[in-house]
């Protein structure tokens, strides 16, 4: 088996994090780490553990799969997985609203 792309694993948290506009000094403090650890993450100076990285994508309401979508083969596309997530969450007029652009794309 081949070594995850932890450069990847890095450039993903990042964007998640900056979308949220959420900051490292956040991250870290929620997750009991240094911010030095976090930036040392996300620029690829050191791997992220299994336990770290469940801990990061809870912070950033997110789930492991959309992380390491590259490392894996699935059946079902993390994309696909995200809308069913989002769509679950919205109130019946907007899930209703979504099926009517969807359909119109």
């Amino acid at each position: 088996m081949k070594d995850l792309d932890f450069a990847f694993i890095g450039q993903r948290i990042r964007e998640l994090r900056n979308e949220k506009m959420l900051t490292q000094e956040y991250i870290a403090n929620a997750v009991d780490v240094n911010v030095s650890h976090i930036s040392n993450i996300e620029t690829n100076k050191v791997k992220v553990s299994l336990t770290l990285l469940v801990q990061i994508c809870n912070v950033l309401d997110t789930t492991i799969d959309y992380i390491l979508e590259h490392e894996y083969r699935s059946n079902d596309s993390v994309i696909e997985q995200e809308l069913v997530n989002v769509f679950k969450e919205m109130d019946k007029e907007k899930q209703e609203t979504l099926l009517r652009i969807a359909k119109i794309l």
